[in-house]
């Protein structure tokens, strides 16, 4: 998603608490380096810390006095049953996949209101938030994806109307993907937590999706192209959802 703002001409700015991006980022930015209008940079921030998180969101839109979208992706993942899942693991889990995606959202939301710039929020939720996948135990970070959804369609309402003062007019949309082999999910097929063949069979392609596959909607979802939808969960599931 983020190298397809960059191809548009978007200057994007990554967000993670690793000390230094992987080597993934370091490639991309690399690929894009003096092709486009726009680049990659990368930020070391945890999105739980509010006060880092404000710092760093401040500082991204003063270098252009301008902040036009997000995409809110941060989330981890723990299998394990419901009976059996403690409480500081809970904790931990909404911390991420809620409070660090609010934050972003409100943080990114305070500069476009203070730019005056009508921008657009994705949040990134999950299929997992509204169905409960089959073969894959996992109640608290799909009742969290569940809350991500939610959370666009309050955010939409607040921020949907200008104000007076031109401020406001903002867009809160969420995307639902469906199941995507990235090193997490690979990590759950190699510790036996879930059955690739199984989660095959869900799909009506008969096919897990890669993360190339959201590049374009990351673009359709922040640009006009979606300029009149707001409070909208975009499924892209490979029809699971629709069996």
């Amino acid at each position: 998603m983020a190298e397809g703002l960059v191809e548009a001409g978007g200057m994007v700015h990554c967000l993670d608490r690793s000390p230094e991006p992987l080597k993934s980022f370091q490639e991309a930015r690399a690929r894009h380096k003096n092709a486009h209008d726009g680049g990659l940079e990368y930020h070391q921030v945890d999105v739980t810390d509010e006060v880092e998180m404000r710092k760093c969101i401040e500082g991204i839109a003063a270098e252009r006095q301008r902040l036009d979208g997000l995409i809110a992706a941060a989330a981890i993942q723990q299998v394990t049953s419901a009976l059996d899942f403690e409480k500081a693991d809970i904790a931990k889990m909404l911390e991420v996949n809620y409070t660090g995606v609010f934050l972003a959202a409100r943080e990114c939301a305070r500069q476009m209101l203070h730019y005056k710039i009508q921008g657009s929020i994705c949040l990134i939720a999950s299929m997992s938030g509204t169905i409960a996948n089959r073969g894959f135990i996992a109640p608290v970070y799909n009742s969290s994806k569940a809350a991500v959804v939610q959370l666009a369609r309050n955010l939409a309402m607040e921020w949907g109307r200008k104000a007076e003062d031109g401020s406001g007019g903002i867009r809160v949309n969420s995307l639902s993907p469906g199941h995507i082999v990235t090193p997490m999910v690979q990590a759950n097929f190699d510790a036996g937590e879930a059955s690739r063949e199984e989660w095959e069979g869900n799909s009506m392609l008969g096919r897990l999706s890669m993360p190339e596959e959201y590049k374009a909607v990351g673009l359709f979802m922040l640009s006009k192209a979606s300029s009149y939808m707001t409070g909208h969960d975009l499924k892209m599931d490979g029809g699971t959802t629709a069996w």
